[in-house]
């Protein structure tokens, strides 16, 4: 039924008994058009937040690695596991 109100087409259920088809008139209600501001803010926050996140475990790793260099130069020299890959026997 609303695509026959859409293309101008009035009902004959929706005429009143009596009245001239031809002296009714159908008013539509379309909605306001969409606001788009919201969407485009959030998805603006949402991908901010990512790079954040993404920038944030950037740093935290290359702090890993510093820390790591930095404990290896600081421990004295044989201190740790130590593999020796020499043949037994002979």
């Amino acid at each position: 039924m609303s695509a026959q109100l859409g293309a101008g087409h009035i009902p004959a259920d929706l005429i009143p008994p009596g009245t001239d088809p031809r002296t009714v008139v159908v008013v539509h209600h379309r909605p306001a058009p969409r606001d788009w501001t919201g969407p485009i803010f959030l998805a603006l926050i949402a991908s901010g937040g990512a790079v954040g996140v993404v920038l944030t475990l950037c740093l935290l790793m290359q702090l890993t690695a510093q820390t790591a260099a930095a404990v290896a130069a600081a421990a004295p020299v044989g201190v740790g596991l130590s593999v020796s890959l020499g043949r037994k026997g002979k």
